[in-house]
């Protein structure tokens, strides 16, 4: 089962450079054409189901506007 996750990116920082788009491993990211941060920006935002939250959008983006999150599944115990 893939792992799954999510983003957040802050409207505050993100300056719509695109550089998380491209680093996206499984090409869920975009830009919202349809908002603009208070600085004029169009912001980057998950269009699709699918991330892993695996962070390399965070890690690459310049102003730390991206926080992952990630959902922790319980493991089912082994027997004895």
């Amino acid at each position: 089962m893939a792992a799954k996750g999510w983003i957040e990116v802050s409207d505050l920082y993100c300056k719509g450079c695109e550089l998380c788009i491209s680093a996206c491993p499984q090409e869920v990211m975009e830009l919202d054409t349809t908002r603009l941060t208070p600085k004029g920006y169009h912001p980057a935002h998950t269009f699709k189901d699918g991330c892993t939250g695996c962070a390399i959008c965070a890690l690459v983006c310049p102003d730390a506007a991206i926080t992952v999150y990630r959902e922790i599944t319980k493991a089912a115990p082994v027997p004895a």
